[in-house]
């Protein structure tokens, strides 16, 4: 297998690229003048090294935005403190902080769990989810949000967290509520637009 075989291979285990994307990003990279692709080859050999998982809501965050394990977002004493949005992946977060209209803190549960794989769910942070709720339950926490995409795994998945979420849910006497349908259904919400997300978050039952 030749090199360019190999990186074709890469690209196509991305999130969302088939086999022709693949090749085009592949194909796209020999065209670029080689101080970008020593740039990227650069970036991609840092990037381990310089992001670090947020050790309590484990999204991603540059080294840059201080010496702490947690980040901005977490560590930001401006944030209400009193809901806690449970979001698939880290994309998701950046989509829900555009619409400008959520304060809270979050939770990256790391994907979803497909309708007819049960299994998945050994891969989700279901463990550090309920470590921070417990932690979060001592700063004031009422209301838990469901934050996953519209679709039919993620409404599985909410299923899973209601589930997981129960004896605290009980015991806490905590809020559990859902984006409202300003997502249409099938929807993802790393692609929604910022008013959709405003209508979900205002409308969220």
């Amino acid at each position: 297998m030749t090199n360019l075989d190999k990186l074709i291979k890469h690209f196509e285990r991305f999130p969302g690229i088939g086999g022709r994307q693949a090749r085009r990003f592949a194909f796209h990279v020999l065209t670029l003048p080689d101080a970008d692709v020593t740039e990227i080859a650069e970036l991609l050999t840092n990037l381990q090294s310089s992001v670090i998982e947020c050790s309590r809501c484990h999204r991603f965050f540059s080294k840059n935005d201080g010496p702490t394990e947690m980040c901005s977002i977490c560590t930001d004493g401006n944030r209400d403190r009193s809901k806690l949005m449970v979001v698939e992946r880290d994309t998701d977060v950046q989509s829900i902080e555009r619409s400008g209209i959520y304060n809270g803190l979050y939770f990256v549960l790391g994907g979803t769990i497909p309708l007819l794989e049960s299994a998945e769910s050994n891969k989700l942070r279901g463990g550090a989810l309920k470590a921070s709720i417990d932690a979060q339950i001592t700063e004031d926490l009422t209301e838990i949000i469901l934050g996953f995409s519209v679709n039919p795994d993620g409404e599985n998945t909410g299923r899973y967290v209601e589930t997981l979420l129960k004896e605290h849910i009980a015991e806490h006497n905590l809020t559990i509520t859902q984006l409202g349908r300003g997502l249409s259904t099938g929807s993802e919400l790393e692609y929604a637009d910022p008013e959709t997300i405003k209508n979900a978050l205002k409308n969220r039952s």
